[in-house]
């Protein structure tokens, strides 16, 4: 697997390094050929408008995950407003790196905006996602972990010992699937940072009481165009221009676009879904 390269220092804002898998799953997973009765709609999304928004044990395992992308038919009305549905096929996707920025912070919230440490929200176009997990029967997985972590629109992660932004903890967060099988998370457009194109970290995990059981980690992605768009305004545009597209970033390339989203445009940002089968 391919590590990630440094994001950029910041001023006032821990480090964890590893891989998925035991052999560094970076081979693409058995197709499954199963799929959900969900109805499900994908548009390509325009320009967005630029918005400031106002435990889990620990344990090992690993498994392979099937997984694909969808948008909802309607768009959400605000962007606390999670899509309506989640639809899946069932398509072979590589696990990949977790990078060395994951944290187990345990935060279990919906909305990962904010820093709890001080109650800073983090500026950006809103987006809504609806990450749906599955079993290998492709039936909906109840209290499956699924985390998220990603950079701000400066480039910087939390709680990073590089990033001065050790004991900060925003842009962070799990949700356990409710009955349907779905996490919910309202954050915002991901930013950059040298050396890697736009991307969101995802790691689902299943418990068997306090021992973990399976465990899958991988990466979601950006449209480009919709990339440059957004980070014409505010706050993104402080940031410069980014170094890496999709095409040029490995991680990426190791991915096949497996794991690239399609998002719809809401009245104030964009929403998406994502749905995830795991072999547990």
């Amino acid at each position: 697997m391919t590590d990630e390269t440094t994001p950029p220092k910041r001023i006032t804002r821990r480090k964890t390094l590893g891989l998925f898998g035991a052999a560094g799953v970076a081979g693409l997973a058995a197709a499954v050929g199963c799929s959900s009765s969900d109805d499900s709609a994908s548009s390509t999304a325009a320009a967005a408008k630029a918005a400031s928004p106002a435990t889990a044990p620990s344990g090992t395992g690993a498994a392979a995950a099937t997984t694909t992308a969808a948008a909802t038919a309607t768009p959400a009305a605000t962007a606390s407003a999670a899509p309506a549905v989640v639809a899946v096929n069932c398509v072979a996707v590589p696990a990949l790196t977790e990078g060395p920025y994951f944290v187990d912070e345990l935060l279990n919230r919906s909305d990962i905006r904010s820093d709890p440490s001080n109650g800073a929200v983090e500026a950006g176009v809103p987006l809504v996602m609806s990450i749906k997990v599955f079993d290998g029967s492709c039936a909906p997985l109840a209290d499956a972990h699924v985390d998220i972590w990603h950079c701000n629109a400066d480039g910087v992660y939390s709680d990073v010992g590089q990033n001065n932004s050790v004991g900060q903890k925003f842009l962070r967060g799990y949700q356990a699937t409710d009955a349907s099988g779905i996490a919910k998370f309202t954050t915002v457009y991901p930013g950059w940072y040298q050396g890697r194109t736009v991307h969101i970290h995802f790691k689902i995990r299943k418990y068997d009481g306090s021992s973990q059981t399976a465990e899958f980690t991988s990466q979601f992605f950006f449209d480009d165009a919709l990339s440059n768009t957004i980070y014409e305004q505010a706050p993104y545009n402080a940031h410069g221009n980014r170094d890496q597209t999709n095409s040029s970033d490995s991680i990426y390339n190791e991915s096949g676009g497996a794991t690239l989203m399609t998002l719809t445009p809401t009245s104030d940002g964009y929403e998406t879904a994502f749905g995830v089968m795991m072999q547990v």
